[in-house]
């Protein structure tokens, strides 16, 4: 899988109690290759998605939000996007963000090399690592 890359804003974000990763409802956005997320974006309605008609839950598991001598780790359970009654729009980057905020701050993001489409009946597993987690704070 790609690697984690995240956002400017999202250390502020965590420094001034916008997110709690442990108990908020965090979401993946879909964007295509001529919509590419950049570092300076700081909230959902900076990005422009893709359609999800036809595409199942985008919303995240959160397996872990804990800190072991010192060291927070996010664990996140991984996501099986699924398309049900059609296709899905073309996509490249998986962006995760943050539901509950009340600006939908963004993360990070993931970027896949080149456009994904799913027909009907195709799933991605977006794979999280689940032994080093989304994200270490140290």
């Amino acid at each position: 899988m790609a690697s984690f890359n995240k956002f400017n804003s999202f250390v502020e974000a965590l420094a001034e109690k916008v997110h709690n990763l442990g108990a908020d409802q965090l979401k993946v956005a879909l964007c295509a290759a001529a919509n590419a997320p950049v570092a300076t974006n700081t909230q959902l309605s900076n990005l422009t998605e893709i359609s999800y008609t036809n595409l199942s839950s985008r919303n995240i598991t959160t397996s872990s939000s804990a800190q072991s001598s010192g060291t927070y780790k996010l664990v996140l359970t991984d996501l099986v996007l699924s398309a049900s009654g059609g296709s899905v729009a073309a996509f490249r980057y998986v962006v995760i963000y943050n539901d509950t905020a009340t600006n939908d701050e963004l993360i990070g993001w993931y970027d896949y090399g080149s456009d994904l489409t799913l027909a009907n009946g195709e799933s991605l597993t977006i794979d999280f690592d689940g032994t080093n987690g989304v994200l270490q704070l140290a």
